[in-house]
């Protein structure tokens, strides 16, 4: 059996209108969605993107991972400041702000306006070296901070953090409505197995047993070229990273199964990758984890394996029933909406706990990871 999602998995009350948000992070990909929703939800928002205050560079953006930024505050901060100084913020919403340091925290903590860090990588566990050194080191100047896995709340404590919230990964209402499909559309992106996301050590043997074992995998994606057993995947890789919302509602949806990875390193039990599938109305087909259990009824809204023999089983058994895929596919669309874990949603009860809007209840909330 597994574990029911908690019946309050949002927050009871959705926050709308009213508020300044002085929003620092990227103008691009999940961050964008999530700016979005808030100005979807009537608040106002300003956007400010860290990495666009500096030289687009190769080797801008190795000192950045490599270093965390070191030094870094000496050409953004200022402008940063100033830039917060006349949105005359309510709140402050870090977008994981993997280079703002103490001192930037510091300055803008001056404003006397609650600040969250939104956090979806895992910054605790090692994976990258000093990317997050100077976040890190920041943490204790939040007054909330969100992480998305169970035990990096614990983590974020015992790095400083003051008050911690874990959260689900989203989906979002809009860049993942599905598209209508064309015949050219079907043509350019159709699939029988799909796999849309960047490699990691872990996933180049995984992929290359299901094509020795005869699955007809399709792969968007960057850095698979890194692959060891790159000649046998190269025939299966359609084309690197999916930053287009269209196109990647395109290819999900024009994909019979869509498998959901986990990234080892980042220690996920599940990832965007769980909201955005069903979503878009894709067959969602993960690695069986107590969160992915949580989300979802297995074999009837979505489908799970263990390792890559079991996800071979899986899927020929899915690529042999149009009929199970359609239902499967539904059902996890249906289940997904239930959830309400969207960025709207989500959003609402960061903002209420931040605020300390009924803030009683929604510390219980079933937003926060099961037990």
């Amino acid at each position: 059996m597994h574990k029911p999602l908690p019946a309050n998995l949002a927050f009871p009350q959705r926050l709308t209108g009213g508020l300044k948000i002085f929003n620092i992070g990227p103008a691009s990909g999940t961050s964008l969605h999530r700016a979005n929703a808030m100005r979807r939800l009537g608040h106002v928002v300003t956007l400010i993107d860290p990495r666009a205050l500096l030289p687009r560079s190769a080797m801008v953006t190795r000192w950045l991972y490599k270093t965390g930024g070191a030094g870094v505050g000496m050409f953004i901060d200022d402008r940063i400041v100033a830039a917060a100084d006349q949105a005359a913020p309510d709140v402050i919403w870090v977008d994981q702000g993997a280079f703002l340091g103490p001192s930037l925290l510091r300055r803008l903590k001056q404003m006397r306006v609650p600040i969250v860090n939104y956090i979806i990588d895992d910054p605790f566990g090692g994976r990258d070296g000093r990317r997050f050194n100077r976040m890190m080191a920041a943490l204790p100047h939040y007054d909330l901070v969100t992480v998305p896995r169970a035990q990096n709340v614990a983590e974020a404590h015992d790095a400083g953090a003051r008050r911690v919230l874990a959260v689900w990964m989203t989906a979002d209402e809009v860049a993942h409505r599905p598209r209508p499909l064309t015949p050219e559309d079907s043509r350019l992106y159709g699939s029988l197995l799909c796999f849309v996301g960047t490699w990691m050590p872990e996933r180049g043997p995984f992929m290359r047993a299901l094509i020795r074992a005869g699955l007809p995998v399709s792969i968007w994606g960057d850095r698979w070229h890194k692959a060891e057993c790159w000649a046998e995947l190269k025939p299966h890789w359609r084309g690197p990273a999916v930053h287009d919302d269209d196109l990647y509602a395109k290819i999900i949806q024009c994909s019979q199964v869509a498998l959901g990875l986990l990234s080892k390193g980042n220690r996920d039990l599940h990832t965007t990758r769980s909201m955005e599938i069903p979503a878009l109305g894709g067959l969602l087909c993960a690695e069986r984890t107590d969160e992915h259990m949580a989300l979802y009824r297995e074999g009837t809204e979505a489908m799970f394996w263990r390792d890559a023999e079991e996800c071979f089983v899986v899927c020929r058994g899915l690529l042999d029933s149009e009929t199970k895929r359609r239902e499967i596919a539904a059902a996890g669309q249906a289940r997904l909406t239930r959830n309400a874990t969207f960025n709207e949603t989500i959003i609402s009860g960061i903002l209420a706990n931040l605020l300390n809007w009924n803030d009683a209840r929604a510390l219980k909330s079933g937003m926060e990871m099961p037990a």
